[in-house]
């Protein structure tokens, strides 16, 4: 993709469906966008600092970190859990300074507790967590804020901050809502049930209008979630497990973190973030020593934009868990596809290539090299031929399908100046309302030129399918005309998912159920810019 790609339609998209009462349209007015007004895009600005070529820098010199995990400090108590003690954290969100390559002078980043990735907290399923949030910040954001966005208007603090934890089922006044952030010197405290099967998740900063930045400075890190059922499966755990959270960025040749801006100084956004740098854990380019056996990596993209496309110089990725959880059986797979807030949980055999080395790719190049020792302690572990079972959803038990698009405005040569979903703005009423308890089709109706992953917080859905339709029937009449028979999701999207890729010509469709708690939530595509941007909405979880 490049910021003057071609367009299915050069304009936006509307709602329709069952659930939908009236427009079908509606065009965004000045009145209602909170925007610079302006004619056209604004290009993509060069770069007035020289940018670090990674092609130039020595690979594999530096150990790949391995986030600590995060230690409760004490039990506390709390209004939802009368009568219990629940194990408390602080988690700071702090400035910090670190090297990404050997070779490289100290960067600047934020990090919660100080480091990037932060602490990967861990959590078994049914017993709750308090993690008080600390905002520890400077008062003065280190990246270039377009104060045109909604929500970033300069009556706003530039830093602000607050944390969601992508994929758990958290009640709404713990879920890290946009505009709940808070500014440095204050933290909040959430409460966090883990009512929900073992599975890799991931926290990162939520904060309205500066997603983006926040995420980019190094505000995110890995949640993982286990329980009884999953761990006598005897997978490779302990020092043999870790998370890999992968995320690209363009780096100075000083050290600092270069976030790409448009040519307009009064509107900086650019609607894609591109990095050259593929960093590991933090590291550019870093190297692990590994014992000849089963290995599992929890591989999280938490990149702004970035599409991961991985695969091992040798061997094959057995892959045993998507988003959610557990897949039915490991699949073997060449190759793992990530976009935006997607995880893959995988497990590697290193067996039988002792002193080698296997080197992690994003398409051809060598981004993370496995150093294979000689020799190694008996593997234990087992990779089971069937995992965890997962129930489909019949479609038929969907109370409700929404018709819903994934547009936005463009200017006259086709360059997208915000982003929309359902052809609404987040400050229009809410249209989404669910009931408690009840299933609903989502169907995700792409008329942009654009793949956009699609987030939908509290709940876990699965893939229905995607299906070609006509765009110019949907441009005329706002009503979906297919063109081909519907596609079922491959074998990897057969499990539970909370993030979904929705390809350009296609209506994707989603099946969930809306169980947790009741109170506004969001959904929203899972490019930064494109969230920031007002490619995002809340949505009302109703009592039954």
């Amino acid at each position: 993709m490049t910021l003057s790609r071609r367009r299915f339609l050069a304009g936006m998209g509307g709602l329709a469906g069952a659930c939908a009462l009236a427009d079908l349209l509606r065009v965004a007015h000045a009145d209602t966008m909170h925007m610079h007004r302006r004619s056209s895009m604004p290009t993509l600005a060069a770069p007035k600092v020289p940018i670090v070529n990674p092609a130039h820098l020595t690979r594999f010199v530096d150990p790949l970190p391995i986030p600590p995990l995060a230690r409760s400090t004490e039990q506390r108590t709390h209004p939802a859990y009368p009568g219990r003690k629940l194990a408390y954290h602080r988690i700071d969100m702090r400035a910090f300074s670190s090297k990404l390559h050997r070779d490289l002078p100290a960067t600047p980043q934020w990090g919660y507790q100080g480091i990037s990735p932060g602490p990967t907290i861990e959590a078994m399923r049914g017993e709750p967590l308090l993690i008080e949030w600390a905002n520890a910040l400077p008062t003065t954001h280190f990246l270039p804020i377009d104060h045109n966005i909604h929500g970033a208007e300069r009556e706003h603090p530039d830093v602000r901050t607050v944390t969601h934890i992508h994929g758990a089922r958290a009640p709404a006044s713990s879920d890290g809502f946009p505009e709940d952030w808070y500014v440095p010197g204050h933290s909040l405290l959430y409460h966090y049930p883990n009512s929900q099967d073992a599975a890799t998740l991931w926290y990162h900063d939520h904060a309205m209008g500066i997603t983006r930045l926040n995420i980019y400075a190094g505000l995110f890190g890995a949640f993982i979630v286990r329980d009884p059922e999953e761990e006598a499966l005897g997978l490779p755990s302990g020092e043999f497990e870790l998370p890999l959270v992968l995320c690209d960025r363009l780096i100075g040749e000083d050290g600092q973190l270069y976030y790409p801006v448009s040519d307009d100084p009064e509107a900086p956004w650019v609607s894609e973030c591109y990095g050259n740098a593929m960093l590991c854990n933090g590291r550019l380019f870093p190297y692990f020593e590994v014992e000849p056996r089963r290995y599992r990596l929890r591989l999280i993209n938490a990149a702004n934009t970035r599409f991961f496309d991985l695969s091992l110089s040798h061997g094959a990725f057995h892959q045993i868990g998507s988003d959610q959880g557990l897949l039915p059986t490991p699949l073997e797979r060449a190759r793992v596809e990530l976009y935006p807030a997607e995880r893959a949980d995988v497990v590697v055999d290193f067996s039988g290539l002792d002193g080698k080395t296997v080197q992690l790719r994003q398409q051809a190049d060598a981004i993370l090299e496995f150093r294979v020792r000689d020799k190694g302690r008996h593997d234990t572990s087992v990779l089971p031929s069937t995992l965890r079972a997962v129930p489909r959803i019949a479609a038929s038990t969907s109370v409700c399908e929404r018709l819903l698009s994934l547009g936005e405005q463009d200017d006259s040569g086709g360059n997208p100046m915000m982003m929309l979903l359902g052809g609404k703005s987040w400050s229009e009423p809410i249209t989404e309302k669910p009931k408690q308890g009840t299933t609903e089709i989502w169907s995700f109706v792409n008329i942009t030129g654009d793949t956009h992953p699609v987030h939908l917080h509290l709940v876990r859905f699965q893939v229905l399918d995607r299906r070609p339709f006509d765009i110019f029937t949907w441009n005329a009449h706002r009503t979906v005309k297919y063109t081909g028979p519907a596609q079922p999701p491959p074998p990897h999207e057969m499990g539970w998912k909370d993030t979904v890729r929705a390809d350009p010509g296609m209506v994707t469709r989603i099946v969930a159920r809306f169980d947790g708690e009741p109170g506004r939530y969001v959904w929203h595509c899972h490019y930064l810019e494109h969230e920031d941007n007002e490619m995002m909405r809340p949505f009302q979880l109703l009592p039954a």
